[in-house]
């Protein structure tokens, strides 16, 4: 009997048993500080004259009913991905995520930096702490990831085997330092690091795509990519659909939520569609997640 795509998000937690998993491992959720969070989502209610579409926030949502939604769903680990927009915040934010995720046991703890001088050093302080992913936000953040500053951001994660969610494409709006090229860069100097690229890159999924063959230990998340919402906006060429069986091993899945403007199901419905496979799905659901965490927890 074939496995068949779920249509609404309570069907998910179904497709994943159809599918032999125990649930999913989900590493691009957000939640933030209440006046934070706002203020995201205030971005994305004007997007409309920068996309062309709107953006409405199907999970606006008061914070226990997130929660409690995101574990109906299936989805057994998510972190809370922080990210500042200027100096001074990422520490406050990190304390934010590391209390947030001591307080949630389902909650992965993660934090997230800035460049400026004592970057290495409140991270190094967050490791010790328990954290196991981190956020870098190019676009956001509006910083290169090339600045002098983040060298010793770059080398503790590496050596630490700790995997950052990078937002360095160019969607949904460019930012001075998005694009493969400075992100590239930082993964010659730096090819240990554990770098998952958020969105799959978009638009830009080739070359996303062949930095992931070129560097082993680049993933790339599945955050809004095949949706019926990013494909008005960035096309995924079907041509590029079978790399992504090569690189069956480091797909891993993102969703954004909360602050998606379609239901959670979508998002799995549309790696579905794909047509990749039951082995495919598991490895990004799940398996691939998994083992990359593993490689934390055994540093």
């Amino acid at each position: 009997m074939p496995i068949l795509p779920p249509d609404d998000d309570e069907a998910v937690p179904g497709y994943l048993r159809a599918l032999g998993l125990p649930g999913a491992i989900d590493l691009h959720v957000h939640f933030l500080p209440d006046r934070v969070l706002h203020k995201v989502w205030r971005y994305f209610d004007r997007a409309e004259p920068l996309l062309g579409v709107r953006w409405p926030i199907t999970y606006r949502w008061a914070q226990p009913a997130r929660l409690a939604h995101l574990r109906s769903l299936g989805v057994l680990r998510f972190p809370a991905l922080v990210y500042p927009h200027k100096p001074g915040m990422a520490r406050w934010l990190n304390d934010w995520a590391l209390e947030f995720a001591a307080a949630t046991p389902d909650c992965l703890p993660s934090a997230t930096f800035f460049p400026e001088p004592d970057a290495v050093g409140y991270l190094a302080d967050a490791l010790r702490r328990g954290a196991v992913v981190v956020k870098s936000h190019l676009q956001v953040g509006g910083y290169d990831p090339r600045d002098p500053l983040l060298d010793g951001v770059w080398a503790l994660l590496a050596a630490h085997r700790v995997p950052v969610v990078c937002h360095c494409g160019r969607g949904p709006e460019e930012g001075a330092h998005t694009g493969v090229g400075p992100i590239g860069e930082v993964l010659a100097r730096h090819p240990d690091l554990r770098l998952v690229v958020a969105h799959l890159g978009m638009p830009d999924y080739a070359n996303f795509l062949d930095l992931a063959r070129r560097y082993q230990h680049v993933y790339l998340d599945t955050t809004m990519a095949f949706t019926d919402f990013a494909e008005r906006i960035a096309p995924f060429p079907p041509e590029l659909v079978p790399l992504l069986d090569v690189l069956a091993g480091r797909i891993v899945l993102g969703s954004d939520f909360p602050n998606i403007p379609y239901p959670y199901a979508h998002q799995v419905a549309a790696l579905h569609r794909l047509g990749l496979g039951p082995d495919w799905l598991r490895a990004v659901l799940h398996d691939n997640a998994a083992r990359l965490l593993a490689d934390v927890a055994a540093g």
